[in-house]
Formats: structure tokens, sequence, C-alpha cells
């Protein structure tokens, strides 16, 4: 009798223990469900960059290599473009979500009613500055009264010029431009002009100074010329009316790689250095002198990564206005957000 109790016992806390097992697994189940269901499957988002990658992008490449567009939900292809214009057409025909234009195009695409504008700047300030061959014996914008000029085909580059020469008292007329497309560097190296206009301190210079060519360099923002902000995210406005979620998550997290850059410079360059165009390959050095040159320009005194003002819009919007390069009306607001 006492043996028939224990077996009884034993079958009902088997029971016990079965249904117990059961219930613990349908959690588990049901919980590893919601756990799917809570995944945020990641969103395309194509960026065109200006052009090959190089240490101005390395907040970039940083963002992605430490997660932070994942961490917003998107899966961000960074691409390069086949030319410097591409990212305001493809923008602007929503083949990409963002790209890296240049202001004075962004104002100018707006004047002729391409739907783009910049949702963040870059880097604060001009880095396309004047260069002359100190050999050339121009002491003064004025001494560029009979010299040679080269600029790569954009009429933008020889009006700065010439503002720069008329505000130090020159006249700009007496000045020869000489238009060398993409050849700056071969131009000056081989004193087929005797300073360039479209060339980046942190490129150009850099590159033509370790070639052992000394330059003395004149900033537009001294003589005459509105401060702009060199490089800038663009977006159409349709993008910006129906993707803002995701372009703001991007922002969002290339602040975060600009964070780590500031950091971590050698980390974030070495990133860059590892995803170069093999038909634009870069010179570690060189990248490394670039980046410390950009970083003190893309936050300073004038306010922080990505923001804008609109001021600065305003005054360049303004001076291509009176340089005749602007068509129809543009207002500060249509050109950024």
């Amino acid at each position: 009798m006492r043996f028939k109790k224990a077996s009884i016992f034993l079958v009902m806390l088997m029971l016990f223990s079965l249904v117990l097992s059961g219930c613990a697994r349908k959690e588990n189940e049901e919980n590893n469900k919601e756990g799917q269901s809570n995944i945020k499957e990641l969103q395309e988002f194509n960026v065109l960059l200006d052009w090959y990658p190089n240490a101005v992008h390395a907040f970039l490449y940083a963002a992605e290599d430490q997660g932070y567009f994942k961490e917003e939900g998107l899966k961000v292809n960074l691409i390069t473009p086949a030319g410097t214009e591409d990212g305001i057409k493809l923008v602007a025909t929503g083949k990409a979500d963002l790209a890296i234009s240049y202001p004075k195009q962004v104002i100018l695409s707006r004047g002729e009613n391409i739907p783009v504008k910049s949702v963040g700047a870059i880097v604060r300030t001009s880095l396309n500055q004047l260069m002359v061959r100190r050999d050339a014996g121009i002491k003064t914008l004025k001494d560029l009264e009979g010299k040679k000029v080269g600029f790569p085909s954009f009429e933008i580059d020889k009006e700065t010029v010439n503002t720069m020469v008329k505000e130090a008292g020159g006249e700009p007329s007496k000045i020869e431009f000489v238009d060398v497309g993409y050849e700056l560097m071969a131009g000056i190296e081989t004193k087929r002009v005797d300073a360039i206009i479209g060339g980046y301190i942190n490129h150009e210079k850099i590159l033509l100074e370790k070639q052992g060519i000394q330059l003395d360099t004149f900033n537009p923002v001294d003589y005459g010329v509105p401060n702009n902000y060199e490089l800038v995210f663009i977006a159409s406005d349709e993008g910006i009316k129906n993707n803002n979620d995701n372009i703001q998550a991007f922002l969002r997290a290339v602040k975060k790689g600009f964070e780590y850059t500031k950091n971590n410079p050698d980390k974030a360059l070495d990133l860059v250095l590892k995803v170069q165009n093999e038909s634009f390959p870069l010179d570690a050095e060189i990248e490394k002198k670039s980046l410390e040159i950009l970083l003190p320009l893309m936050e300073d005194q004038s306010g922080d990564f990505l923001s804008q003002d609109e001021e600065n819009w305003n005054n360049n919007i303004k001076w291509l206005q009176e340089k005749s390069l602007l068509k129809g009306k543009v207002d500060s607001k249509s050109v950024f957000q």
C-alpha cells in the first residue's frame, strides 16, 4: 500500500515537472519571438562622397567602424562619385540619399530650381585659397598684376581672385587667367602659371611643399570674399520631406564619428587608408597633415560640427548675385536646413 502511494506521488511529480518545463519552453519561445520582432531591420542609406576617400572623410569611416550607423538603424554605403558634380545630380533625382557638396554650388543649383539643400556643414571655413610661388616675386595681391593665375574652369574661382585683388588695391583686368582644368599642381610646378586658385590648403599645398615648392597663401576671407562652408551634406527637398528620420539618424551617427576622430585621429585615419581608392593612392604623411589642418576647421568658435548659420548663407548668396553668377532669386531658407 505504501509502495502504491509512493508510485502515485512520483507520477504526479513527473507530470508536474513536464507541465513546468512546457510552460518555460513556451515562455522562452515567446520571448525569442518578441526579441526578434524588436530587432530593427537596417535601412539602406546611400551617401556620395565629394571625391575619393581622404582625410576629410575620416569621421565617416570612424562612424562606420565604431558601429554608430548600425546603432541608428542604418546600413550606410559610402560611394565615390565619378565626378565632383555627381552628388547634386544624384541627390536631386533621388538616386542617393545624401551627398557631400560645395555651398556655392548648392546656391547656384537652387537658382536653377534644382531641389537640393544643405543639412550640415562639414568644414566651417574656406580650404580653397590663392597659392603663389614664392619665387614669382608676388609679395602682395597687387603684385598679381601682369602675372598668370591658373584656375579649374570655374568662373567662381576667377571672381574670387578678382575680388581679392580689387580689395588689395590692384587692378583685376591686368591679371592673365589660365584655365588649367584639374592640372592645378602641374601648372604651378612647371611655372606655366605663377599662382593657382582652386587648390586646397589641406591637399595641394601640402603636396607641392613636399616637392620643395615654396608657396605663400592668401585666404579669400581676408580680402572681401565672404566666408563659406567648404563642404556640406546635401539632401533633396523630397528626401527631407519623406526620409528625414533616416537623415537625422545619419547626422547623429557622424557627430559621434567626428568626436571619435578628434580623440583618435591616427586610428580614424588608418580606416581611410585601408579603403583608399587604387586609382588615387594616398600618402599617409600627407593625409596626417591634412587631418591636423582639418579638425580645428570642422568645429570652431563659429559653431559646432554640422551646425549652420543663416548669415553665412546670406552673405554668399549676396556675393554671387553681385558677381552676376547667380540665376534667379534664392532665399537662404531654401538652401539649408
